[in-house]
């Protein structure tokens, strides 16, 4: 399963040039004016996991397979934007379907990028932003519980839904986020919340875009960023976009020394990657055959035979059972051979609950 994320924020924030920065490549236009984003930007990046690299050397596959995450940069939101100023609403729709947003917050003073506000202020850029989100989803959900009301008259299971539907919507005209909306198993909202993919519905990750100079000690404008993701129970990357930018066309040994320089281990994207996985409760497994080694991202509390449906439809359907070696013996012993030898290789079957770091080899009819 790729991972979906929408890259979203206020205009002339970094967006389109962390968007570079992340897939490596110029995709996205790059200027010093609102709404220079059009039409959505999409890539498709590898994520880097050192220990796919060690079962790949254990095994020695001349390919190696990453998981992956699509990365969507939208057009920047403005006061608005969820009726039409801007074309925000048109940009919304593009973020319905992603999994997680990326919500990239300006913390850096440059008098030579407009802000369309007039001033730098994390926390009421972040206001804007998200009240849009609210007053789309709002719409949304106004739009949803008309065409149901006109069918519940006759329809017990829809009176259920339009009722769960009236209390959402005060909910969201209370400004509470749809992701606080209290919801219980079986409750007649959830295919309603489902179909309707609402954007407060959706995880954020805060991205703070800061200066060259403030990536390792942070300012306050960060901090104001991090307190409010906290109350929001939400992760912050800090990240200077166009340090990033310069990054993108380094091998792999100079970046490692250019993140050294700064005191750095690990590079935006693969920050935000893994922030992502987090945010989302996403684990990889590992497999491999003569031909390559893979990793294959699945949600954490996934069983055997669904993580084998990741790989293919037919493995679910005809799952026999999983042969599973926890990563960290794979790699103290040298292998599955030696696995197998000292006992440690497990026949697990279908209620088999998979560990992030597993390698695995399934069995199917």
């Amino acid at each position: 399963m790729a991972l979906g994320v929408g890259i979203i924020g206020l205009p002339n924030v970094g967006k389109s040039t962390l968007f570079n920065a992340l897939t490596r490549a110029q995709h996205a236009a790059v200027a010093n004016y609102p709404f220079c984003t059009i039409e959505p930007n999409h890539a498709t990046v590898p994520v880097p996991d050192a220990r796919l690299e060690q079962v790949a050397a254990i095994c020695r596959v001349p390919k190696v397979i990453s998981a992956s995450v699509d990365f969507y940069d939208i057009a920047g939101l403005v006061r608005g934007a969820s009726t039409g100023e801007g074309l925000g609403n048109k940009f919304l729709a593009h973020i319905r379907e992603v999994d997680a947003l990326l919500h990239v917050v300006r913390c850096f003073e440059e008098a030579d990028v407009v802000h369309v506000e007039g001033t730098t202020d994390p926390l009421r850029d972040i206001g804007v932003v998200e009240t849009e989100l609210l007053l789309a989803d709002l719409q949304t959900v106004q739009n949803r519980l008309e065409k149901v009301g006109r069918q519940a008259r006759i329809d017990k299971d829809l009176r259920r839904e339009a009722d769960a539907l009236e209390v959402l919507r005060q909910h969201l005209d209370a400004g509470k986020p749809a992701r606080s909306f209290p919801r219980a198993e079986a409750d007649p909202i959830l295919p309603a919340l489902a179909d309707m993919h609402l954007l407060t519905d959706k995880r954020t990750i805060f991205c703070a875009n800061v200066g060259e100079g403030d990536l390792s000690t942070g300012n306050p404008q960060v901090e104001q960023v991090r307190q409010y993701a906290a109350r929001a129970g939400a992760d912050v990357a800090v990240i200077s976009a166009r340090m990033e930018a310069d990054l993108a066309g380094l091998s792999d040994v100079e970046r490692a020394e250019f993140l050294g320089s700064y005191g750095l281990r690990e590079s935006g994207m693969d920050q935000t990657a893994r922030m992502a996985y987090h945010t989302l409760g996403l684990i990889s497994f590992f497999t491999h055959n003569e031909a390559e080694a893979r990793a294959w991202t699945i949600r954490r509390g996934c069983r055997a035979p669904q993580a084998a449906g990741v790989i293919h439809t037919d493995f679910e359907r005809g799952f026999i059972r999983a042969e599973v070696v926890a990563l960290a013996d794979y790699v103290r012993l040298g292998g599955e051979s030696a696995c197998r030898s000292a006992g440690v290789l497990r026949v697990e079957g279908k209620e088999y609950v998979v560990q992030d770091g597993d390698v695995i080899h399934f069995l199917f009819n």
